[in-house]
């Protein structure tokens, strides 16, 4: 990091630096503030860019999956095994409204619909949703900010999913988001972000920490 950097705006880490398959992966999204997200994201998470999903286009997505196993002597002794998945999807928007974010909610509901494979193994998927805008809206603030919706699957015998919203003016600084939308960190360029505490884990704290 350059000395005068602020956290989280330091240049782009050198491909060399990085092994290959990690680089081969990650797309270029001809957006410096994008690219330098997926800088943050790309160890966790597979990422893509310009999907169309259920009518709605988005710059970037991205998919991690995590499966939490207790092991008893040996890993083929495995129990409790428990599965965990966030879907992220952003892209750049002028500026939001409420009514834009509500029609974004069911969007995420509909991709939980179909992607959510609830079963007994299964603990929980994110659904989260992240807007690039110019400016935030004071309503716009107060919807996210006080957003959560989390919904039990057969009252929780198999899990719950849960969808999040973030949204931010990199150019201002400026960043709201859900109760839990935890990879909000990865959109906040200008701060640092931190090794997390290991109580933190079982809501993926180090997925974007490097």
């Amino acid at each position: 990091m350059s000395e005068n950097a602020a956290p989280g705006e330091a240049p782009r880490r050198d491909p060399e630096e990085l092994p290959d398959e990690i680089c081969e992966a990650v797309p270029d999204y001809d957006d410096e503030y994008l690219d330098r997200v997926s800088d943050r994201l790309m160890y966790s998470y597979d990422l893509d860019r310009d999907v169309v999903v259920a009518g709605e286009r988005f710059e970037m997505t991205a998919e991690m999956r995590v499966r939490n196993q207790k092991q008893f002597l040996h890993p083929s002794l495995s129990y409790a095994d428990h599965d965990m998945m966030e879907h992220v999807f952003a892209r750049r928007a002028s500026t939001p409204s409420v009514d834009g974010l509500e029609r974004l909610v069911a969007f995420a509901h509909d991709v939980a619909d179909e992607r959510v494979e609830a079963h007994e193994e299964h603990y929980g998927t994110d659904v989260t949703v992240a807007l690039v805008v110019d400016r935030i809206p004071d309503d716009v603030a107060a919807f996210v900010d006080g957003f959560r919706d989390r919904t039990l699957l057969k009252f929780g015998y198999y899990g719950h999913y849960e969808v999040n919203l973030v949204v931010v003016a990199p150019d201002r600084q400026d960043l709201v988001a859900s109760e839990n939308a935890d990879t909000a960190a990865a959109f906040r360029l200008w701060e640092r972000v931190d090794p997390p505490d290991e109580g933190l884990l079982s809501r993926f704290a180090k997925r974007f920490w490097r």
